[in-house]
């Protein structure tokens, strides 16, 4: 709807993940850098965690893409699954032809093989399970008998957990201790400070084709910065629609008030907003507490 007004090839704030708006600031790189180093030294597990919004599943997709010809990925998008059908998932990811009705045993015995192929082959494979904390527990331990394959050299699969913090609580199970104990590698995503938003902004406008003047003011940055809380999913929703109002108005700048009415207009930036409060006014009573104190 505004890409010709502001002289845009593409929608620069998209909600969908797509890995040529990756944008690598600390936290993101760092994930990714952990990752590459994780399965290149051959680990079992890794974890990935943040909150909802915060690029996981678009790491996730830039991490596949990065992995080079020695490597067979494999993606679960959707794990809440049952340990049988968790298995049968992963076979169809790796191409194994299964009877109809195959048993437990022969789907474990075919699964062990094409990953002993692979090995032989000069493959690591790598399996990504995208929101992990949905997976039932029965189903994360199965995983865990499935790592457990291994050569003399190293494990036959490795596997990297993308989950909220909920996953966290999960894994702290006592019934699957032995998985959490084979975390080897993990990572916590941070959301974007006030800089890295900016940069985010101009680096998101310049992939969609904008090579105009500064677009989003100051204000409006620090402004978004507030209502969003770094989020990326919020930041790219609330850009979205400031976009829209700034064009429905005319106007080549995105100020404060272009901001404050997309905040308006999106719940979940409102809530974020909000959040703040109990704080503020803890500070509030704290103040005045100590005010009164000193006139009494």
């Amino acid at each position: 709807m505004y890409k010709a007004h502001f002289s845009l090839r593409e929608s620069p704030f998209g909600i969908t993940p797509d890995t040529s708006f990756f944008f690598a600031c600390n936290a993101h790189q760092e994930a990714l850098n952990t990752l590459l180093v994780a399965v290149r030294n051959g680990e079992g597990f890794v974890k990935i965690t943040g909150e909802v919004g915060t690029g996981k599943t678009l790491l996730c997709r830039k991490f596949l893409a990065s992995l080079g010809d020695g490597f067979i990925s494999a993606y679960i998008p959707n794990p809440y699954l049952e340990p049988r059908a968790l298995l049968l998932a992963l076979a169809d990811e790796l191409g194994v032809s299964l009877d109809k009705d195959v048993d437990q045993h022969r789907l474990f015995k075919a699964l062990n093989l094409a990953l002993l192929n692979a090995a032989r082959n000069g493959k690591r494979v790598v399996l990504c399970l995208d929101e992990a904390q949905a997976m039932p527990l029965e189903t994360l331990e199965a995983l865990r008998l499935l790592t457990s394959l291994e050569t003399e050299k190293r494990k036959l699969l490795q596997v990297v957990l993308f989950g909220q913090p909920e996953l966290d609580r999960n894994l702290g199970q006592e019934s699957i201790r032995q998985l959490n104990q084979r975390i080897t590698f993990h990572y916590c995503l941070a959301a974007l400070n006030v800089k890295e938003l900016d940069n985010y902004l101009d680096y998101r406008l310049g992939i969609a084709g904008y090579n105009g003047v500064r677009l989003f003011s100051k204000a409006a940055v620090q402004r978004l910065h507030r209502a969003s809380g770094g989020v990326p999913r919020l930041i790219n929703i609330l850009a979205h629609k400031a976009m829209m109002l700034a064009y429905g108005e005319g106007a080549r700048e995105i100020g404060t008030r272009h901001i404050r009415a997309a905040t308006a207009d999106t719940p979940a930036a409102r809530r974020v907003r909000w959040r703040w409060w109990p704080t503020l006014a803890l500070i509030a009573s704290v103040g005045i507490g100590s005010a009164w104190a000193l006139f009494k």
